[in-house]
C-alpha cells in the first residue's frame, strides 16, 4: 500500500503505541499484569539512552501497527541479536500488508547494524502469527525451549 509509511516512533506516537501495546496485552491475556505508561515509553524509549525501538506503521496520519524491538548487544559471534519483541497491527488495519511491511523494516534495520539474526517468539497457538513468520522465512527454533523464573 502507497500510504502506508514505516518509520521509528516519535513523542507524537506514543499515546497510539501504547493504546496497541495494550491491545496485545488484551488478546495475549496479559493485560491484568500490564504496567506501561506514557511515561516509561518516552523515558526508556525516546530518553537520551534508549532501552528499546519502536518502528510504527503509520496510515492516513493514524499508526495503525507496532514493531516493538531491543538488542543483545553481542553473542557468541561478536553480532548484536535484534529481538522483536511486539508486532501488532490494530484489528481493523490487518490484511494491508502492515505488518509484514514491519517486519522488513526491521530486518532492514538488523542488517543495517550488522545483526546475525532476528529473533521473537509467538504465543502457543497462535497459528496465524505462526504462517505469518512462515511467509516472512522465519523457522522455529527446535534446539532451545523458552524457560524463565519469576522475581517478583
Amino acid at each position: 500500500m502507497s500510504d502506508l509509511e514505516i518509520r521509528a516512533f516519535e513523542q507524537k506516537d506514543v499515546s497510539d503505541v501504547l493504546a496497541l501495546m495494550r491491545g496485545l496485552a488484551v488478546f495475549e491475556g496479559y493485560i491484568d499484569d500490564f504496567r506501561v505508561t506514557e511515561a516509561d515509553l518516552v523515558e526508556h524509549g525516546l530518553g537520551p539512552s534508549p532501552r528499546f525501538g519502536v518502528f510504527v506503521a503509520v496510515l492516513a496520519g493514524k499508526v495503525i501497527g507496532i514493531a516493538v524491538h531491543y538488542q543483545i548487544p553481542w553473542t557468541f559471534d561478536l553480532k548484536p541479536v535484534v529481538v522483536l519483541k511486539e508486532l501488532f497491527v490494530a484489528e481493523e488495519a490487518r490484511g494491508i500488508g502492515a505488518g509484514e511491511a514491519l517486519f522488513h523494516r526491521l530486518t532492514a534495520y538488523a542488517r543495517d547494524i550488522g545483526a546475525s539474526k532476528v529473533a521473537w517468539t509467538v504465543l502457543d497457538g497462535n497459528e496465524p502469527a505462526m504462517r505469518f513468520y512462515d511467509r516472512q522465512g522465519g523457522v522455529p527454533d527446535t534446539l532451545w525451549k523458552p524457560w524463565f523464573v519469576r522475581i517478583s
